[in-house]
């Protein structure tokens, strides 16, 4: 067994890797980019080497630099995780060439399946059942045309390099298969320089099902039973499962089968999955189910098998590469129980899942379960790599258990001011097609607007006004006072201060008018941010609160007059201009906010010394929109 190993790669698969190293006593050495100079990676490591700036492509992606880090650290071998040089088999000779040793396939193996053209040849010489389409040489479009036409359609476009999505379209009717054809070449070209495309029929109950394989260099190979990765946002993968749901024993076998004859058909040696397209519309069978491709890697959804297998797949990889069998006999390989992972992503889905960035001021993680993960709280979330910053894994003795406890653990997700996919997530895991196992990768697709809505509940508002309400009178001499202390049980009570049974509070930037009708405790997470401001954590979402008050009585005007947006909206007049002589009470700016407009009035007598904004002007929250000096000092 080699004593050193270098992770080419970043984030929490690095982490992963690392934490088997560190069990098999093997040293450990991380490479990082400009941008990951704290990451969590680069602490875990033993030993740490600079290289390159942030873009991937002159970091990451530099093979050459890559193995000069090794050469400088005294690596003895390199496992490259998965993205960045995992499936590059130039890589792979250079690695080896380099006199190292290479944790993953052989080089040959890598060329056969990267491509999706000859690996479907090459999977129907081996016998292994490949999804109905054309492969061929002939790339004129007269042909490619011809052939969508006797596939049938809906037909699927895909680019013969291409992966996570790209390069991939889908066509309904003949007269859109030009322009289908033409992206998806464009994105070839772009995305792999490689323009080339196959053409399969388009499953309309599409199933996403993979196989865990495995191999050595004596001619071992088995498998690890099956995942189903059929819930997926554009081609990109949310939640995966270990077994599939509603898999009998004779598909199982007959889909593990095939996955083997493939793996041996490229004398597979380490990692591998097998991914097959099923038609889910008449339930899972073997006759439905069809090769799509391999991945010549470990997966990111490998932690599912380990859980239901009790293998450590990294462990078995090194054993592997060292040049060790197989540890276990196909029939000595368990299946127990049921495992589910979420991947949580730094996004936002209230915004069309756009990608969030930023330092993370608080990441807090579901305890009890396993969390793969590559930042910490006080780091940061770069828009140089993949959003994906965690994953959120759990094991139980049935499905049911499984999501029940999968759910809970993405509602306890707390993360600000970067946004995630936890609530998402959580939606999705008690969405009621869910639970019965009614999946195809159209799921997401089809209750999107559902699973992305967000609001924070009745009982969460409550809890906002009271968190803001007890943070400006915390309990007297208690400086961990807890945001009930001071409340007697009287509603709308509180010492000192006239009674209410509401309070406006601000969330998200929208006003809302919350009753105050218990005195519980509360059902929300709170992270104070600044004086009457914080946010609440409920059910995996984040919201940002804090208190409303009128503008011209204290709300939206400072001490020194300054004037600032209650919450984010559009100027629509500003009916006094720089110089002019204001009375306490008189409008200066009118901002328009959820369909409403706002006067923002002088919070004294006074002179107007500045209108910063003009009508038309978008503004967030806090803004400073104008300025006024009081007319008598005193």
């Amino acid at each position: 067994m080699f004593k050193s190993v270098l992770v080419a790669n970043r984030g929490e698969i690095a982490c992963r890797v690392f934490r088997t190293a560190r069990r098999m006593g093997i040293r450990t050495i991380a490479v990082y980019s400009e941008a990951d100079a704290k990451a969590l990676h680069v602490r875990e490591a033993d030993e740490a080497v600079l290289i390159g700036p942030a873009p991937a492509r002159e970091s990451y992606l530099d093979a050459a630099k890559v193995l000069a880090a090794a050469k400088a650290t005294g690596a003895e071998a390199i496992h490259p995780g998965y993205g960045f040089l995992s499936e590059n088999a130039d890589f792979a000779e250079a690695v080896t060439a380099a006199g190292l040793v290479w944790i993953g396939p052989p080089p040959a193996a890598i060329r056969a399946m990267g491509l999706k053209d000859a690996a479907k040849t090459l999977m129907i010489a081996a016998g292994v059942p490949v999804t109905p389409g054309y492969q061929g040489e002939d790339q004129s479009e007269a042909t490619l045309t011809a052939e969508a036409a006797r596939i049938g359609y809906p037909v699927l476009i895909k680019a013969v390099a291409g992966g996570g999505g790209k390069g991939m379209k889908r066509v309904d009717r003949p007269e859109d298969f030009a322009a289908g054809l033409a992206s998806a070449q464009r994105e070839g070209q772009s995305s792999f320089s490689d323009p080339r495309v196959l053409i399969e029929s388009y499953i309309t109950r599409p199933r996403h099902i993979e196989v865990q394989v495995f191999g050595d260099r004596h001619g071992n190979a088995v498998h690890l039973y099956e995942r189903d990765c059929s819930l997926q946002r554009r081609h990109q993968k949310v939640i995966e499962e270990a077994p599939a749901p509603g898999m009998d024993a004779a598909t199982r076998k007959a889909v593990t089968d095939a996955a083997v004859r493939a793996a041996r058909a490229v004398n597979y040696e380490g990692a591998g999955t097998i991914e097959f397209i099923a038609d889910a519309s008449d339930g899972l069978k073997a006759d439905r189910i069809w090769f799509m491709e391999m991945n010549t890697r470990l997966q990111v959804e490998h932690p599912v098998t380990e859980a239901v297998t009790g293998v450590d797949l990294v462990e078995w990889q090194f054993r592997v590469a060292a040049g060790e069998p197989i540890p276990l006999k196909q029939a000595d390989i368990p299946l127990n129980g049921w495992a589910m992972e979420a991947r949580l992503y730094a996004e936002d889905p209230a915004h069309g899942f756009l990608p969030s960035i930023g330092r993370l001021d608080h990441f807090v993680m579901p305890e009890g379960i396993r969390v793969d993960t590559g930042v910490e709280e006080g780091g940061e979330v770069s828009q140089f790599y993949d959003p994906m910053i965690a994953k959120l894994i759990v094991h139980a003795d049935t499905r049911e258990e499984a999501a029940d406890a999968l759910a809970i653990a993405a509602g306890e997700v707390e993360v600000w001011p970067v946004k995630t996919n936890a609530a998402f997530v959580m939606k999705c895991l008690d969405h009621p097609r869910f639970i019965a196992g009614d999946v195809d990768t159209g799921f997401i697709a089809a209750e999107e607007a559902d699973l992305a809505a967000s609001s924070l509940s009745a009982l969460g508002l409550e809890d906002a006004a009271r968190f803001l309400r007890a943070a400006d009178a915390p309990s007297a001499g208690d400086d961990h006072a807890s945001p009930w202390d001071g409340w007697n049980g009287v509603v709308g009570f509180r010492a000192n201060a006239p009674a209410t049974t509401t309070q406006r509070v601000i969330v998200n930037g929208r006003p809302h008018d919350v009753p105050l009708l218990t005195n519980e405790q509360p059902v929300t997470s709170y992270v104070a941010l600044s004086a009457g401001k914080g946010v609440v954590f409920e059910n995996g979402s984040a919201f940002e609160i804090r208190a409303f008050t009128p503008a011209g009585a204290g709300g939206g005007a400072a001490s020194d007059g300054s004037l600032r947006a209650p919450m984010p909206g559009k100027i629509v007049a500003t009916p006094a201009r720089a110089g002019d002589a204001v009375t306490k009470g008189q409008p200066v700016v009118v901002l328009e906010a959820m369909k409403m407009e706002h006067a923002l009035v002088a919070p004294f007598d006074g002179v107007v010394a500045e209108v910063a904004v003009t009508v038309g002007d978008q503004v967030t929250d806090g803004t400073v929109l104008a300025r006024v000096t009081a007319s008598d000092p005193t």
